[in-house]
């Protein structure tokens, strides 16, 4: 009986998923054919489909292992003592792929999956349901320490998540300069939270620079981008 190799499986799925992840960003859902995929990858259609039967379901997968990360941050961010330390560790997570130039080819391709795939949007309206729970449940600690934010936690929640999307959606805009926008969020976020996240160059915190390079650890993830813009809006 053949033996399958765990960590060479992995290996080759996210190869594959990061294969795709090219062509979906370049070419949507329906510009990408399993062919470009099995090309870019350097594999054959029979491994491609061993892994995944149909394109739809290696879309699916892309960006169901990307939200399954964003859902072990935002346990850890539960989790954390400190309130403000778990808000910083799931508002990184949701800005992590500003810089990334995959994220709005995967974003347009996502909201328009979503719109014909009820499965598909499903997945995402569930992690962004998660997402505004946590961090409704984060604000709410946060005000309990003194970090009082601008509005109500739900709707200083649901705020902080639209600014997010918006930010993702605007990186296709000429002159988009994901550095600036970083920083300028996280200057919103600031009143927005109580002062729960500090200015961008403030002391200890990271600058203008220092955010936009922060994305780049995240380049391994087959599906980068995929944990931005979810469409939702206050």
């Amino acid at each position: 009986m053949r033996t399958v190799d765990p960590e060479q499986h992995a290996r080759k799925r996210a190869r594959i998923l990061a294969a795709a992840a090219e062509e979906f960003a370049a070419n949507g859902m329906d510009g990408t054919s399993t062919a470009r995929i099995c090309r870019r990858a350097g594999i054959g259609s029979g491994t491609l489909f061993h892994y995944f039967p149909t394109k739809k379901a290696i879309f699916h997968a892309l960006f169901a292992d990307d939200l399954a990360r964003t859902a072990e941050i935002r346990d850890r961010a539960l989790a954390a003592d400190d309130p403000r330390e778990g808000f910083a560790l799931l508002f990184d997570r949701l800005t992590a792929d500003f810089a990334d130039p995959q994220a709005p080819g995967l974003i347009a391709a996502a909201l328009l999956q979503a719109s014909r795939d009820e499965k598909f949007a499903g997945l995402l309206g569930d992690d962004e349901a998660r997402t505004l729970a946590a961090l409704t449940t984060l604000l709410g600690r946060l005000a309990d320490r003194g970090h009082r934010p601008a509005f109500p936690p739900p709707r200083a929640a649901r705020w902080l998540v639209t600014l997010v999307d918006a930010v993702y959606l605007a990186a296709t805009d000429d002159g988009f300069d994901p550095r600036a926008h970083a920083a300028e969020l996280r200057e919103v976020t600031a009143w927005l939270t109580g002062g729960a996240v500090a200015p961008a160059g403030a002391a200890g915190t990271p600058g203008a620079s220092e955010t936009a390079e922060a994305p780049e650890a995240s380049e391994a993830s087959e599906a980068s981008g995929a944990s931005g813009a979810s469409g939702a809006s206050p």
